[in-house]
């Protein structure tokens, strides 16, 4: 299988998965009379309003031989994505751009990594200097691993019998999706009951593309990638090498023109054929 990774462009967004299309659970303020988060009309228009004051905001994988989307990834100023301000670990950093979601289609899930190494080559080159994501804790990935359960009881206390030591719960790791969501009614505003677990990335991901936590939760924690480390130094050294070929290439062609070729210029006379100084001539006479 090839996959080539393009950025989103305006003209493409038909070509979009029907979810990726509809979704506007980062783009639009949360609301709490229960409407779905569903508008194709506000999704587009959020991509082009970035695009035109802002830049590339999504990156596409494309599968070559059937020229489908099987992969999409969008990224953001934080100001620019209403959702960003509603989470327990909100706000994101000022200097960082939020990345919102990386969703590939099933199968495809090797794609994720190839996505985020496009977000953070774009990024790098617009000279951004860290972006950041909320990571969701799924099933089996150790929500205790990225922050304490909010509302719980210190280890050891009598008045509940779920916290276990370091204040998380015994079951965390076996919720599912729909039990997330009963839990982001409680511990989120309302305006964030309506959780869409699809648009958001799996916390071990980030984890283990070189994120860091910087603000823990159980299951909502916020990710930080610095984009002078980390996958950074990818570019940074891609562009180096680049530097450093061009140059060699200059040099060479330098030292290719001002070299003399061999048997050019004033030749050298044999030793055998080298001219004799002349002295005076001699008359011959009869």
């Amino acid at each position: 299988m090839s996959v080539s990774i393009v950025r989103l462009e305006l003209g493409s967004f038909e070509s979009l998965p029907h979810h990726t299309r509809r979704c506007v659970f980062w783009e639009v303020e949360p609301t709490t009379n229960g409407e779905s988060y569903e508008s194709e009309f506000d999704k587009e228009a959020w991509i082009s309003g970035l695009l035109l004051e802002w830049g590339a905001c999504g990156q596409v994988a494309i599968e070559s031989t059937t020229n489908s989307v099987i992969g999409t990834a969008f990224y953001a100023p934080p100001n620019r994505v209403p959702r960003s301000q509603h989470f327990p670990t909100s706000p994101v950093s000022h200097d960082a751009v939020l990345l919102t979601s990386i969703r590939t289609e099933p199968g495809h899930e090797e794609v994720a990594t190839i996505l985020l190494d496009a977000v953070v080559g774009d990024l790098i080159r617009r000279g951004v200097r860290a972006v950041e994501s909320f990571g969701l804790v799924r099933n089996g990935a150790g929500g205790a691993e990225f922050g304490s359960t909010l509302g719980a009881t210190p280890s050891g206390s009598s008045e509940t019998g779920g916290a276990v030591a370091g204040g998380g719960l015994a079951d965390l790791d076996f919720w599912t999706d729909e039990e997330i969501i009963e839990v982001a009614r409680e511990i989120l505003e309302d305006s964030q009951a309506d959780l869409c677990t699809t648009c958001m990335i799996d916390a071990s991901f980030l984890k283990n593309s070189g994120f860091d936590v910087v603000s823990s939760h159980h299951r909502f924690p916020r990710f930080r990638l610095e984009l002078d480390q980390g996958l950074g130094w990818k570019f940074e050294v891609e562009s180096a090498l680049e530097k450093l070929v061009v140059m060699a290439e200059i040099d060479l062609i330098g030292r290719q023109r001002t070299a003399v070729p061999v048997g050019s210029g004033r030749g050298r006379v044999s030793a055998k054929r080298s001219p004799q100084p002349e002295g005076p001539r001699k008359c011959k006479c009869p």
